[in-house]
Formats: C-alpha cells, sequence, structure tokens
C-alpha cells in the first residue's frame, strides 16, 4: 500500500466517509502509532498502526455496495449518541465494516447506499458529481404554476441557494398532491424544506433512486448487493 492522506485510509478502512473521517480526526478520536492526530495532512502506510476511538481499523480487502430500503424511524449512521435505532441494525449479516453514503432524515424512506469504499462514497457525495436523487412526496396543498416554476429555478433557504431541480405532479385530489422531485444536492433536509418554501409541507417523503440504481421493489427493510453496471456507473463518473 502506498502512502495516502490518514482521511482517505480510514475511509477505505470502512470507518466512515472521507469528511466524516475528517470530523473523527478533528475530534481527537484517530490514533497513529500511539500518538492522537488532530490535523489533516497526516499521511499512513501498511506499516503504521492506526485506531479509532481506541479500536485498531485495517484495510478491508473485499469491497462492498449495497443498495437497502430504508424504513422511517432508523438514523442513517454507524451510531448514534440516544441509543435510536441505525440502519447498521438492518445490515447486521454483512460482515465487513461498512458505512451509510450520505443520508437520510430519520422519518425520510427509501433509497440508502452502504460500502467500505472510500472513492465510491466520495464520488457519491461530492457536489462536483451531481449525482440525481429522485424523491416521491405526498404535500399537504396543491402547488401553483408559479410555485412549480420556482422550485424549479430554486429557492434560498437557509444560507443557500438551491440548484435548479425538477418538479413533476403525479396525480391531487385538490387536497393533497403526489409528486415526483429530482435534484442533484443533498443538503440537510433540503426537500423538505424546498417544499416548505412554496407552501406544500411533505407528509410523506421517499427516495426511489440515486444516479443509476433504483429502488424498484426491494422490500422495505431490506437489501441488496450492487450489480457490478450499477457499481461501475459512479466509479465511471469522471465530471
Amino acid at each position: 500500500m502506498k502512502e495516502m492522506r490518514l482521511q482517505k485510509y480510514l475511509a477505505e478502512c470502512g470507518v466512515a466517509s472521507r469528511r466524516k473521517a475528517e470530523e473523527l480526526i478533528s475530534q481527537g478520536r484517530v490514533k497513529v502509532n500511539g500518538e492522537t492526530v488532530t490535523q489533516m495532512g497526516k499521511k499512513v502506510s501498511q506499516n503504521d498502526v492506526v485506531e479509532v476511538d481506541g479500536k485498531l481499523v485495517k484495510m478491508e480487502k473485499r469491497k462492498v455496495y449495497i443498495a437497502l430500503n430504508k424504513p422511517v424511524g432508523y438514523i442513517s449512521s454507524v451510531k448514534d449518541q440516544f441509543g435510536r435505532k441505525t440502519v447498521m441494525d438492518l445490515v447486521k449479516d454483512i460482515k465487513e465494516r461498512i458505512f451509510p453514503v450520505g443520508r437520510l432524515d430519520y422519518d425520510t424512506s427509501g433509497l440508502l447506499l452502504l460500502t467500505n469504499d472510500g472513492d465510491f462514497a466520495y464520488r457519491l457525495t461530492h457536489p462536483k458529481h451531481e449525482i440525481k436523487k429522485v424523491y416521491e412526496a405526498d404535500l399537504l396543498g396543491v402547488p401553483s404554476k408559479d410555485d412549480i416554476m420556482r422550485f424549479k429555478n430554486g429557492l434560498w433557504i437557509d444560507d443557500y441557494f438551491t440548484s435548479p431541480a425538477d418538479f413533476e405532479i403525479l396525480k391531487s385530489d385538490g387536497k393533497t398532491t403526489k409528486v415526483r422531485i429530482t435534484i442533484h444536492e443533498g443538503k440537510n433536509r433540503q426537500v423538505r424544506k424546498m417544499c416548505n418554501k412554496i407552501g406544500c409541507p411533505v407528509i410523506r417523503l421517499k427516495r426511489i433512486s440515486i444516479g443509476e440504481v433504483s429502488l424498484g421493489d426491494l422490500k422495505e427493510g431490506s437489501w441488496r448487493n450492487l450489480t457490478e453496471r450499477e457499481i461501475n456507473s459512479f466509479l465511471d463518473n469522471q465530471k
């Protein structure tokens, strides 16, 4: 193994995504050869002893890529400080150490990818790759044509302006509306905030696809391995 930056090494070991690994380092939870490292830039090789929270971490030999249909009521993280159920409770039969790629809110269901491949996770989460994420949502109310146009062109929420998105009405009974929404960002509760902004709060939200990977008929709470074609569709994205 060639020398690599510590945060990348942690991601390759299946500890967490590269961004999350940087947080672990800055929090003083990572040691290299017995010494705590808190600054980015540290490089390690196969001869170094790396620990996270006192536990030895090693490079995973087998890369794992799975799609999970996350139910409402699960946290999209490896651990939860409040003892709530996490998505890891749904993949206990996987021996390798894996982590969620991005996240779905506690009250959102649908497609979530998990892996132990740091580069794969990076390609899915870095904004420059513009991976499309498709959601189906039940909204309270009926959005007007102007509301839909605003949604598509971008909205100012929190401290940022959202990128152009797609918004398609599937059906409506005059009181609620079922829609399909496509974005390529993934900020905290973004879809819900965008819908609130146009005056149609979310009743139910489900992610049905990420890039070339679709939820299909995967049962809630179940998972499957990604196909080689699905994996390569992300790894070949050199944008």
